[in-house]
């Protein structure tokens, strides 16, 4: 929640709200939940149960589905989702169900799109599904170094998907990269580690963990701003 906060005091216009940022984001808790719904800015409910790559089991569907209709039930705006296939295309069969779990709820195609053989034709997947925003590093493991696919998409897209670039935003380039793609929004994490107190198990992670910086954010969105 501290998290969110830092956020919204930073200038953010929306939030995706998970928990676990060390493991790139996972599900938030209901609480969580219920509780980002109440403040005065629009947060969407990261949907995925673990970490590591996409292909889910049938179990760990049933859990996703659960998780879009607690989201509904804590009026979260949206959701944040992806499936692969076990060829390692997006699962459409999935992606459908937990489309229609998220009926009224804002829709991020996440990072899967990055993994997929094809993300272009995954693109086209994306609006035929009905999703409002897919977020992209453009298929590179920092968003800067895909800034090429990513205005492929833009252009593809053409206004009827909002493509967010991702991943290794700051505000040293983010500026940079908007101007090369032709996005009007962008996604960061905009963390800073924090080391934990030495105990007799590993209560913290042995490099830290990540919390959001409310001083990352208001530098980052200065730039966006001009």
């Amino acid at each position: 929640m501290d998290g969110v906060i830092a956020a919204m005091k930073g200038g953010a216009g929306r939030v995706e709200l998970c928990s676990s940022l060390s493991e790139g984001g996972l599900t938030p808790s209901a609480g969580l939940m219920h509780a980002a719904a109440a403040l005065p800015i629009d947060c969407y409910a990261m949907i995925r149960p673990r970490s590591g790559l996409f292909e889910f089991s049938t179990a760990e569907a049933n859990i996703m589905i659960a998780d879009i209709a607690t989201a509904q039930k804590a009026g979260l705006a949206g959701v944040v989702l992806g499936a692969q296939d076990a060829e390692g295309w997006l699962n459409i069969p999935l992606l459908k169900q937990m489309m229609d779990a998220a009926e009224g709820l804002g829709t991020t195609l996440h990072r899967v799109i990055d993994v997929v053989p094809d993300p272009l034709m995954a693109l086209n997947q994306a609006m035929d599904l009905g999703f409002d925003r897919v977020l992209t590093s453009g298929a590179e493991p920092f968003a800067q170094d895909g800034a090429k696919l990513i205005g492929q998409m833009v252009k593809q897209a053409a206004g009827r998907i909002v493509i967010m670039p991702g991943c290794g935003l700051t505000a040293a380039n983010v500026a940079d990269v908007m101007a090369a793609t032709g996005v009007q929004e962008v996604h960061a994490s905009c963390n800073v580690r924090v080391l934990g107190g030495v105990a007799f198990s590993d209560f913290d992670p042995p490099n830290g963990r990540f919390e959001t910086s409310q001083q990352k954010v208001r530098a980052m969105v200065d730039q966006i701003l001009g």
